[in-house]
């Protein structure tokens, strides 16, 4: 059951108008599913849009930050549940540990690093939660790409390939969520 998921994004809005919009639709959209939003906890950029969309809406928000972004005023002070963490190493761990379900939205090096995080320890049995993008416009396609071309050349097992989903319509993605079964984690065995 998906009652949570993390959603990674742009801590900027991006250079088109239709990034905030589709923010702001998937706000609603967690909305009218019931399922809570965690995130980085920023009140800027996507990250912002986010989550005032959700609050707006009735929604509930769960934001985990590290405490130099809190000072530097990145935080959201609204939210309703923030929890402020020494690094990010512990802010990622501590919103997979919280989410049902990981999603990233368009975003920058941050938004890639996470949920690349995530699905790299899909491989190791460190994480058994549904890693998925949001394709918006053909955003993440590059990025498919380039993970076909890891499994194709053999660095990424079918396995793992299949166990992360690019799509453009949030009910698929939640029904890709729902359905999800994690793959069996990297055995490694010794040559002789």
């Amino acid at each position: 059951m998906i009652k949570r998921i993390a959603v990674y994004c742009g801590a900027r809005d991006g250079n088109d108008p239709a990034f905030n919009h589709e923010a702001q639709r998937l706000g609603k959209w967690l909305v009218s599913h019931n399922i809570e939003l965690v995130y980085g906890a920023g009140a800027f950029g996507l990250m912002g849009t986010l989550a005032r969309t959700v609050l707006q809406n009735g929604g509930m928000v769960h934001g985990v930050i590290t405490s130099e972004l809190a000072e530097r005023g990145a935080i959201y002070n609204e939210l309703p549940d923030v929890r402020i963490v020494p690094n990010m190493d512990i802010r990622k761990q501590t919103m997979m540990s919280l989410a049902d379900g990981l999603l990233a939205f368009p975003g920058g090096f941050g938004t890639l690093e996470e949920i690349s995080e995530a699905a790299s320890w899909t491989t190791v049995g460190d994480n058994n939660k549904p890693v998925t993008f949001y394709n918006f416009k053909g955003f993440y396609d590059p990025l498919l790409d380039l993970f076909k071309q890891m499994n194709k050349a053999g660095f990424v097992e079918d396995s793992y390939l299949n166990s992360v989903y690019f799509g453009d319509q949030f009910d698929q993605i939640l029904a890709f969520m729902q359905s999800y079964k994690a793959p069996a984690h990297r055995q490694y065995t010794k040559k002789i």
